[in-house]
């Protein structure tokens, strides 16, 4: 790829408008001129040949490109020829670096936001940027693109028509086990990070707390070793065990829960509120006309209910 960079200083020292022109494989690219503003830019989860159009375009005219791993990103700008300047920004520098980023973009400069890997803003600190530089009265925009919260839905044959995003589970594994126990009546697909030395310990707690649902092993999406593989969460757990800490990056997508486990977890929730204002007799009465449940099932789990609850006090 060939760049040529055509502009000027403009008065006041201000960056001026300019106009970059490239020529990839056969595709003219001109970039610019870019907005001032933060611009929050997706890039390839794997296959550098996933970059859009506009994201190289706004790559290549941006004052500056902010990326968690400049090393990572120059791999990225290198391979298109892209020259704009790359400084720091995660989760160790981002209280320092935030306010020097915010004070560029109200000088006028173009500061174009990426992550590693991916949307921006999506598991790093790139959201407290975008809304402090949205409460300071700057433009935020975003330049869409790869996801891997997508593609492994895309790809795992599970249901997308609802779904929860929960990022990384905890890593200890007594909060990991209290976090999946809160989730895992969520009527909805779930979506889940996880790395290869923890896989097969996240994998079993799901088995042990979801029971024989569905899921999806997706790792190293758009990359020559992609991998999904599918099972009950037990089946996948097991294998995991046998087979070791896998490399790559690993996104596990679980199916939402059968409506009788739903169902069943709204009874618990709504006796759970009854109980602690009321009888057990005055609350399975009422929760019974509520849901229209059999009075004999409401009672049964009442009783339970409230005997876990005076064993933990």
């Amino acid at each position: 790829m060939t760049g040529r960079r055509e502009g000027r200083q403009a008065a006041g020292g201000q960056p001026a408008q300019r106009l970059k022109c490239y020529v990839f494989q056969g595709l003219a690219v001109e970039a610019g001129p870019l907005a001032p503003g933060l611009h929050i830019v997706a890039t390839p989860i794997g296959n550098l040949r996933d970059m859009t159009v506009r994201a190289l375009e706004t790559l290549a005219a941006a004052d500056l490109i902010a990326c968690e791993d400049t090393r990572v990103t120059r791999k990225l700008t290198e391979r298109y020829g892209i020259t704009t300047p790359l400084t720091p920004y995660h989760e160790h520098n981002a209280a320092q670096a935030r306010p020097r980023l915010l004070e560029r973009i109200a000088r006028g400069a173009a500061v174009a936001l990426t992550s590693d890997a991916g949307t921006p803003l999506v598991s790093d600190p790139g959201f407290k940027l975008a809304r402090e530089a949205r409460a300071a009265g700057l433009m935020v925009t975003a330049v869409p693109g790869p996801s891997a919260v997508l593609a492994a839905l895309a790809v795992c044959g599970l249901p997308t028509d609802r779904f929860l995003f929960e990022g990384f589970l905890p890593a200890k594994q007594t909060q990991r086990r209290r976090r999946i126990e809160e989730i895992k009546l969520i009527p909805a697909t779930l979506v889940l990070f996880e790395s290869g030395p923890r896989l097969a310990a996240t994998l079993a707690d799901l088995a042990a707390a979801l029971g024989p649902r569905e899921a999806a092993l997706c790792r190293e999406l758009t990359k020559l070793h992609e991998e999904v593989r599918r099972g009950e969460l037990a089946a996948l757990a097991a294998e995991y065990a046998q087979r070791g800490e896998p490399r790559g990056e690993i996104v596990i997508v679980v199916a939402p829960p059968s409506p009788e486990a739903s169902e069943a977890g709204d009874l618990d929730r709504l006796l759970r509120q009854a109980l602690a204002r009321m009888s057990v007799k005055e609350a399975v009465g009422e929760i019974a006309a509520v849901t229209g449940q059999p009075r004999r099932e409401v009672y049964r789990r009442a009783l339970a209910l409230a005997q876990e609850r005076d064993h933990d006090c």
